[in-house]
């Protein structure tokens, strides 16, 4: 189908269109989540209780660089008859979704892509790639940075010595596959500044002169999404956060440069 035809379809065509690229990734989604379901006992076993065991990589490599935490980790139950279940599922479909990401964001991609001009194909060429290798990035940060602080925080912090820690396997599923999920989604960042700089709603010179502002909005979303309290685990999110500010302050002057050599080559063409 052409530019031309593709614009002139009606808004209900395009809806529709819009449906099947949504029901084709819901389905792929869907067979993740089933498969994790049918390994749900070894992914709880392998990766959702991996960071409370001594070797765990990220503990392993604090004890090589001489600064072990004590792995005094509570004991996990669960408080009702359906909680196992209910948990099961919510950690298929997480996974289904984590390993499906690509897949939704490529589908969203060939949705919109007709829609475009050439020179606005050749701008966002591989953004389905960078999108989903962020998306990645800040899972796999999360789960190997962030969520061991916090589950030790959380283990070794008592209001009394005469109160016994035992969590519920529940909220334990919970709160990793939010984290998880939320910074995988904060570590886009850096796409939605270039978005907004293609746009014109701000430029370089914009994200300079906000780079106080930046670090201190970093600190304050560190704190917010960062289910921990401790001022540890808020740093280990705020200072990724600042680097992928800076690096998005980077992208966007590389990406003005650009477009200011085709200007200037445009213009000497028509000269």
């Amino acid at each position: 189908m052409g530019l031309d035809q593709e614009r002139e379809m009606p808004f209900w065509a395009h809806l529709e269109e819009l449906r099947w690229h949504l029901w084709r990734s819901l389905m792929v989604i869907t067979l993740i989540a089933g498969i994790a379901f049918w390994k749900v006992k070894w992914i709880v076993e392998r990766v959702i209780l991996a960071p409370l065991h001594t070797d765990f990589p990220t503990l392993q490599l604090l004890c090589k660089i001489g600064s072990c935490l004590p792995a005094h980790y509570p004991r996990l139950q669960a408080t009702s008859p359906s909680e196992q279940f209910v948990k099961a599922v919510v950690l298929a479909m997480a996974v289904g979704l984590i390993g499906g990401f690509p897949y939704l964001i490529w589908e969203l991609w060939r949705f919109i892509k007709p829609g475009l001009y050439r020179h606005e194909r050749r701008a966002l060429r591989g953004i389905v790639f960078y999108i989903s290798l962020l998306f990645l990035v800040g899972v796999l940060f999360s789960y190997f940075i962030l969520i061991p602080f916090m589950m030790h925080f959380f283990a070794q912090f008592h209001l009394s010595e005469r109160v016994e820690n035992i969590w519920r396997i529940g909220d334990v599923i919970g709160l990793i596959v939010q984290t998880c999920l939320v910074v995988g989604l904060v570590f886009q960042l850096p796409m939605l500044l270039w978005g907004l700089s293609q746009a014109g709603m701000l430029t370089s010179r914009t994200l300079q002169q906000g780079r106080r502002y930046a670090i201190a909005a970093a600190v304050i979303l560190g704190g917010i999404l960062t289910p921990s309290p401790d001022v540890l685990s808020q740093l280990l999110l705020a200072i990724p956060l600042w680097g992928l500010y800076e690096v998005s302050l980077l992208i966007v002057k590389l990406s003005e440069r650009r477009r200011t050599r085709s200007h200037i080559s445009i213009s000497r063409g028509a000269c």
